[in-house]
């Protein structure tokens, strides 16, 4: 069967030069899913019509600039590439499609768009659940040798080297697994990350993060801004959040109006992939109560 059956496939513009493209299915409240790096929507395949079954409506984007997203040229201070203006581009895309009001869900980088998003536009989210991250002032402020070791690639990505390093040979960078994967979701990543321009939107997206994301963190936390909606705060087993931040609950808690929920999927980092079952089943709890 293919992937995302019943589901419809689209390129939204959201503004002059983005354009979004976009699975979307089901019926009930709306949720978003957003990936992370290097992935496209389709890292969602097993876990978008789980949650259509639950009583969803579920919106999977590629964020500007990645899988065949169309993004603007970078700029000298990566705002085209900022998680302010990837969260700008959620809202569009679901007013677009005639949603008030949603969910967001994110994993990786694309948590870091989601809890932007709740933050700049709390009127439009109705609870944010975060996967296999921390916020991103959080994790640099903590980037200790730790820290480097294992995240290192945060730092190499800020590199005019990057491009040319993983644009010479980007399977051999990014490892891709097509049996863990499954079969459509690894030819459409790989398509992705073999367009130069994608990686490079990529790579601004993690410049980003160290720059005006980081500001941004910072100028909310100096006003005691925090995320209104109900929050999960999820994480793999197998991946390195405890490792590097004891109790992601912890760290998360500050930002929350709320008490975060909290849930550990059994996986590594790709936890949409590897254990599809249960992170649908954490996400339709958390979002629908079943």
């Amino acid at each position: 069967m293919a992937i995302f059956d019943g589901f419809a496939l689209e390129q939204v513009r959201v503004g002059e030069d983005v354009v979004l493209r976009v699975r979307h299915g089901g019926e009930g409240p709306a949720v978003v899913l957003l990936h992370g790096h290097p992935r496209t929507h389709t890292t969602w395949h097993a876990v978008a019509p789980r949650l259509v079954e639950a009583g969803l409506t579920v919106v999977c984007p590629d964020l500007r600039g990645y899988g065949q997203s169309v993004g603007p040229e970078p700029d000298a201070d990566h705002r085209a590439y900022s998680d302010r203006a990837m969260a700008g581009d959620i809202v569009a895309l679901m007013s677009r499609l005639g949603h008030e009001r949603f969910a967001l869900v994110g994993h990786d980088r694309g948590s870091y768009v989601a809890y932007r998003t709740a933050l700049d536009h709390p009127e439009r989210v109705t609870s944010l659940g975060v996967l296999d991250s921390v916020p991103i002032l959080e994790a640099l402020e903590r980037a200790d040798a730790h820290f480097a070791e294992a995240w290192w690639h945060w730092f190499f990505f800020a590199s005019e080297q990057a491009e040319r390093v993983i644009t010479a040979d980007p399977l051999a960078w990014y490892e891709l697994d097509a049996a863990a994967m499954g079969r459509e979701n690894y030819e459409d990543a790989v398509a992705a990350v073999g367009d130069p321009r994608t990686v490079r939107a990529m790579l601004e997206d993690y410049r980003a993060g160290l720059h005006i994301d980081r500001a941004a963190d910072e100028a909310d936390r100096a006003v005691c801004r925090k995320i209104s909606c109900p929050t999960l705060v999820a994480w793999s087993s197998r991946d390195d959040m405890e490792s590097l931040y004891g109790d992601p609950v912890a760290v998360w808690r500050p930002w929350c109006e709320a008490e975060p929920v909290s849930g550990v999927v059994e996986s590594g980092h790709h936890m949409a992939e590897e254990n599809p079952e249960q992170l649908a089943t954490l996400l339709s709890h958390f979002l629908v109560g079943q």
